[in-house]
């Protein structure tokens, strides 16, 4: 850890622990309320400190940290990983989420719902224009 490393804005630090691939996704995250801070809503340039809990929701995810360490500059995931620890709340929650498919709920087959256009013409064809 340097000197620059003493200070570091929360958007500089999940872009460089890796939660977001560039820093405008990570300031729009918090500026949609997506990332709290000790459970409270926080601007972009809020400074982070070691020992703070971060709640960050995703499309993808959801996940709860602890920060460990402070890091302005991205560097390989090995090195990003050492930033933070997940709680062991946020574990056990993927997990039950993980084991009950509750992230699944919106997918469905293709073909599943609203028929296609194409499909559309055919029932026309079948049912002599009746349809629709």
């Amino acid at each position: 850890m340097t000197e620059l490393d003493t200070k570091c804005r929360l958007d500089k630090w999940l872009w460089a622990a890796r939660f977001f691939k560039t820093r405008s996704l990570a300031t729009t995250a918090i500026e949609t309320g997506k990332v709290h801070v000790d459970g409270d809503r926080v601007k972009p340039a809020k400074e982070v400190h070691t020992g703070q809990i971060i709640h960050i929701r995703n499309r993808d995810f959801e996940i709860e940290v602890s920060v460990l360490a402070l890091s302005n500059i991205r560097k390989g995931a090995p090195e990003a990983a050492l930033l933070y620890t997940e709680t062991q709340a946020s574990i056990t929650k993927r997990e039950n989420a993980k084991a009950t498919g509750e992230g699944e709920h919106a997918q469905r087959e293709r073909g599943a719902g609203r028929p296609t256009k194409r499909q559309l013409r055919d029932i026309k064809k079948f049912t002599g224009g009746a349809f629709g």
